[in-house]
């Protein structure tokens, strides 16, 4: 597609939530950058995609690679000039543990996804999406700072919206609008990591709480 109404870029597109908006987007008319380390589970984002009528674009990445996301970037900016809408649901879930048995790759691998790669992303994906009419990002919370055996989820997760907060004030009055919403426990993949044995059916599908995201937040792509 060469020159799409409207453009959004799905950080963690392969699954969860990601997978849902990406799917939600493209029906609604958005083309969708969908963007994940799992190639098998983009293609099959894809086909879905597809068969409803839409479009996407699959970057099978890892976001903590700060050289191809740049170039990802790069590349999006000399092809569209812009990006729309920015979602941003990639998360790394360590196992849950004492704060004092912590495993140190299970540490580094959550801070360089959920924070380090954040921070990087930012200053990459805003020129981008401030040359849109109304470029926005959203950025998921799950509070569980200071609960339990969430001190790595919960400081690595805090960190990463205190950034967005951050950028949220500094974005204020010239833009890129920033959205922090707070999502419904949801059958994901990390929350069947937090809460093993849970029944799905307790918890609010997937797409029903993209669509309401997309409804609070998203203004509909113009016909």
């Amino acid at each position: 597609m060469d020159d799409p109404d409207r453009i959004a870029l799905v950080t963690g597109a392969s699954r969860g939530l990601g997978a849902a908006l990406a799917e939600a987007l493209a029906v609604a008319g958005w083309h969708v950058l969908a963007v994940a380390r799992t190639t098998g589970a983009l293609e099959e984002l894809d086909d879905r995609i597809k068969a409803a009528g839409g479009s996407a674009t699959l970057a099978p990445m890892d976001i903590t690679n700060a050289d191809a996301m740049r170039h990802m970037c790069r590349s999006v900016h000399d092809r569209w000039g812009r990006v729309d809408l920015w979602a941003h649901t990639a998360i790394d879930p360590p196992p849950l543990a004492p704060a004092g048995h912590i495993a140190s790759k299970d540490w580094n691998r959550c801070v360089a996804t959920n924070i380090h790669a954040t921070g990087q992303l930012i200053p990459m994906i805003e020129p981008l999406l401030k040359v849109a009419p109304d470029g926005a990002a959203l950025f998921f919370d799950d509070p569980r700072a200071g609960q339990k055996f969430y001190g790595a989820y919960g400081a690595s997760k805090a960190a990463q919206i205190a950034l967005a907060r951050s950028w949220q004030a500094e974005s204020a009055r010239l833009g890129p609008r920033i959205v922090i919403d707070t999502p419904a426990a949801m059958p994901t993949t990390t929350r069947a990591r937090f809460y093993p044995g849970e029944k799905p059916a307790r918890l609010t599908p997937c797409r029903d709480e993209a669509a309401r995201i997309l409804a609070a937040h998203v203004a509909p792509a113009r016909p």
